[in-house]
């Protein structure tokens, strides 16, 4: 079939082609809006406007001088486009520096060749067939020692696409080659393979088939990097929603546990024994020391007011609780009298900082629970402040017989179980012989 083919009939074949390659690529710019596909439309279009004029009949639409512009400027154009596609598509400005200025001084060179070919075909300088012959003919050798340059170098890259690129640009090259040959070895014939631009027509075609393939494998990698992305977001997403989540339980729970606190506090001071005995101590105070009572009665309603105030807070201050506590040990000085002792040394700078409300009540009460509580053995409770931030409370230690108090140290459990749930530094707890001590830290 192709050997009885004319070359007209071919070119109208490899115009058809390569229309159809165009619009397809067309489309995908439209989809896509990227500039690659741009370029490689402007590409593709430098070729069909040369070889469109070498159609039979296109003659009689130009002048002999117009043609002859045409054949040097359209391959040109061609070229100087392709720079900026393989820039774009492999990135030769960061992978292959060296070759990228090369590309970009040639984009000169073409701009200054395409402008003195015009001045000659346009009679702005005398036209001279020999000197247009011998400029198209140096640029066109020029062109082939550059892509064969530039196709070693691009070969040497990592990369599907490089190779795509490469092996595109070497059939175009190997192409011009063989159609630069034959065209000096004899004259063109009229049949298909008799014509020497038959071959460089075919190493185009080959050339857009690679780049078309490449440009389809970038676009598949994109989409995989896209989903990739997508998958790492959804992750992301998922796990800050899971932190949410879990933050919002830590808060629950630390709500849950401030709660079980405050009920604990409650529950220690509303007892029937606690009752009874504050009761106990007002009934006497009532009849030997009125005003005495009445200072009991009200340290008793701040007390039961605190408690009932503070049940919906994560965190006083200082000074609040140590007001508080002044309340609290007023009752406890009533009942023990001189069998208890409270010694603060508290720095005033950090009065403001804060503290769980009722910590520093626990606390009390498992030193008086625990221990010994008596005129002639006296129980000593200190508050003592540290330079770094942190409030000592300590007490001595005498502990009563096992058989009478049975100590879950709930209280204390609480406490530690806070200061995690609020992120702060855990409370130090230490026991001597004749001591024991908690160190909290206060927080700003």
């Amino acid at each position: 079939m192709f050997v009885f083919m004319t070359f007209a009939t071919w070119n109208l074949l490899f115009t058809g082609m390569v229309s159809s390659i165009l619009l397809l690529n067309m489309v995908q710019w439209g989809i896509y809006r990227e500039r690659i596909y741009g370029l490689y439309t402007l590409y593709m279009l430098a070729w069909l406007v040369y070889f469109g004029f070498r159609v039979d009949g296109m003659g009689d639409y130009l002048s002999a001088n117009a043609w002859y512009f045409v054949r040097a400027a359209a391959p040109m154009c061609a070229y100087f486009v392709y720079f900026d596609f393989a820039d774009a598509l492999i990135q030769l400005r960061s992978r292959l520096p060296a070759l990228f200025r090369l590309f970009r001084l040639t984009k000169g060179l073409i701009v200054a060749y395409v402008l003195f070919m015009g001045l000659i075909c346009f009679d702005v300088i005398p036209w001279n067939e020999s000197l247009y012959n011998t400029v198209h003919t140096a640029m066109r050798l020029f062109m082939v020692g550059l892509a064969s340059y530039g196709v070693w170098k691009i070969a040497g890259l990592r990369g599907v696409m490089p190779r795509y690129i490469a092996l595109g640009s070497g059939f175009i090259l190997v192409g011009g080659i063989v159609s630069m040959t034959l065209t000096s070895l004899a004259p063109a014939g009229n049949s298909f393979w008799q014509a020497p631009l038959t071959y460089f027509m075919l190493s185009i075609l080959a050339e857009l088939i690679c780049f078309t393939l490449g440009l389809g494998y970038r676009q598949r990698r994109g989409a995989i990097k896209s989903a990739i992305v997508e998958q790492k977001l959804a992750r992301e997403r998922e796990k800050h929603h899971r932190e949410q989540v879990e933050a919002e339980l830590v808060t629950e729970k630390l709500q849950q546990q401030m709660s079980a606190v405050q009920m604990m506090a409650l529950q220690a001071q509303l007892n029937p024994h606690f009752l009874f005995n504050s009761l106990n101590s007002l009934s006497s105070l009532i009849a030997d020391e009125p005003q005495k009572a009445e200072r009991f009665v009200d340290e008793m309603s701040s007390v039961y007011r605190y408690l009932l105030r503070t049940n919906d807070l994560e965190l006083t201050t200082l000074q609040t609780e140590l007001a508080f506590i002044d309340s609290y040990y007023h009752l406890l000085k009533t009942r023990y009298g001189a069998g208890i002792n409270l010694i603060k040394a508290v720095d005033e700078s950090l009065l403001n900082y804060k503290i769980p409300p009722l910590t520093l009540q626990l606390l009390l009460e498992n030193a008086v629970k625990h221990n010994v509580v008596s005129a002639e053995q006296p129980l000593s409770i200190q508050l003592l402040t540290h330079p770094d931030g942190w409030l000592e409370v300590s007490n001595s230690l005498l502990r009563k017989p096992v058989n009478r108090v049975n100590s879950t140290q709930k209280g204390l459990l609480n406490i530690l179980s806070k200061y995690q749930l609020l992120g702060q530094a855990a409370p130090k707890v230490v026991e001597t012989g004749t001591l024991f001590s908690v160190t909290l830290p206060l927080i700003k």
